[in-house]
């Protein structure tokens, strides 16, 4: 397989982010996951040259200016998550589809606990339980989503 081009991981993250943040009714927007941390996710960890840590921060960075009360929250955590996949690619680009939404729901719990503390901190805290729910969800969906994305890195190769 041949590295992945530095247009179609913006375009993927594009994707990922307008899916993100398309307006949805409250009770199916608990269950969304959040597709833009799934699809930096799978660029670290299957391209980390490429879908780097800047990946992580930009893309955060977006999600601040979407859905943010701080601005740099978002952008903190992903760029915390990328980091730790980047660094770990090869251990979890080597386990099974299973062991891998695992690890993924571990990142997503990562990410979660670090933008539930800044809202604590800043004075925007958010207690219910349901903010958790997308971290669950997200690892579900993570084989479906790497594998749409690591198809059509197949077709282009």
């Amino acid at each position: 397989m041949s590295a992945p081009s530095g247009g179609r991981i913006l375009f993927t993250a594009f994707v990922a982010l307008v899916l993100t943040v398309l307006p949805l009714p409250p009770w199916l927007d608990v269950l969304r996951p959040v597709f833009l941390v799934l699809a930096v996710l799978y660029w670290s960890v299957n391209a980390p040259r490429t879908g780097d840590i800047a990946l992580g921060f930009f893309a955060g960075l977006a999600l601040d200016v979407f859905q943010g009360p701080v601005l740099g929250q978002h952008a903190l955590a992903l760029t915390l998550v990328t980091y730790i996949a980047v660094r770990e690619h090869q251990r979890i680009r080597s386990k099974p589809a299973f062991q891998q939404a695992l690890i993924v729901f571990a990142a997503l719990a990562v990410y979660e606990f670090v933008l539930f503390a800044i809202d604590g901190w800043s004075g925007h805290p958010v207690t219910s339980p349901l903010r958790w729910v997308h971290t669950v969800t997200g690892a579900l969906l993570w084989p479906p989503v790497a594998a749409v994305l690591a198809s059509g890195a197949r077709g282009r190769a």
